[in-house]
């Protein structure tokens, strides 16, 4: 099976979509972090550069937070060290308090993330604290990290629900969404923790953020756990969206959110995007030999369904 592109710009205006989106790969953070096994620097390593030479143009290459809490992240440091770094790539490590923020200024990092939950209930079991108590912590990380010249991007989780509380106020995420974009974040990026959005909750969501975060500073980062990511994704680009994280191989979830499955995977939303005409800046068949890669080391099927088509490694 060939991938012919459609390229109609009359098709594309008939969608209201974008003809140009960033593409965040959130794979080797949000994915691994996940994983059961820790995998090793060298296996990380691999992976980022490979990541690199798709063309992806942000990717989050680890996580400087506690190594009890997470141990797939324990050796962000070293892997950001030994990484290849492309001068068109932003490589992020996220960030959860000062601690972490020193660990990244050690790494000479350029770009950081920090995140906070819109829910409370979650933001208990995740950092220990209240949604309000972390955005002060968050506005400490933020005045020294821009001070020290560098971009931070920020994370609100359970946008569209939380495994502990149940529905969450669509005022809430709002206020949280704001105070990030008041705080200098450069991206404010929506996270569907439970992966339970559907289309028009994301339209709902993305209306009432946008009237306090200007579009152009707004993300989506969409779990697949009810197979909706892909519907969400077409969504939000309708909506005004222009920058979608993923992860390779669908690979994901969260320690903190049991029954949160997977996030949208790189290679589904970009042969989505590719079939539409919408250019991301990476290569398909590039991404596509970097999930054989990954799936052979570690033996294990990923969930995700453009690279399992039939042919569709062929040229």
């Amino acid at each position: 099976m060939s991938i012919s592109p459609i390229h109609h710009r009359n098709f594309l205006e008939s969608l209201s979509v974008p003809q140009q989106v960033k593409i965040v790969e959130v794979g080797p953070r949000d994915g691994l972090q996940n994983y059961p096994e820790c995998l090793s620097v060298e296996l990380k390593v691999k992976l980022v550069n490979r990541l690199s030479k798709c063309g992806f143009s942000a990717i989050e290459v680890g996580s400087l937070v506690s190594p009890k809490a997470v141990p797939q992240m324990a050796d962000s440091e070293k892997v950001f060290r030994r990484i290849v770094k492309n001068p068109g790539t932003d490589y992020i490590l996220l960030v959860a308090n000062n601690i972490g923020l020193q660990r990244a200024l050690n790494c000479e990092v350029k770009h950081i993330a920090v995140f906070c939950s819109a829910s409370d209930a979650f933001s208990q079991k995740n950092v220990r604290a209240s949604v309000d108590e972390s955005l002060n912590r968050i506005q400490m990380i933020c005045r020294r990290a821009i001070s020290e010249g560098l971009v931070v991007r920020g994370y609100v989780s359970c946008v569209l629900g939380c495994p502990y509380q149940g529905v969450v106020p669509l005022a809430q995420v709002v206020r949280v969404a704001s105070f990030l974009y008041e705080f200098g974040c450069s991206e404010v990026s929506l996270g569907d923790t439970t992966g339970g959005g559907t289309a028009g909750m994301v339209q709902e969501l993305i209306g009432a953020v946008s009237e306090q975060v200007p579009l152009s500073r707004l993300a989506v980062h969409f779990h697949d756990t009810y197979g909706q990511a892909l519907a969400n994704t077409i969504v939000a680009l309708q909506s005004g969206i222009r920058v979608i994280d993923s992860s390779l191989g669908g690979l994901g979830g969260c320690p903190f959110a049991p029954g949160a499955k997977g996030n949208l995977a790189s290679e589904d939303v970009l042969f989505m995007l590719n079939g539409i005409g919408i250019n991301s800046g990476v290569g398909l068949p590039e991404l596509l030999d970097t999930y054989r890669f990954l799936e052979d080391r570690l033996n294990y099927k990923l969930p995700t369904r453009a690279s399992r088509a039939s042919g569709v490694f062929s040229d």
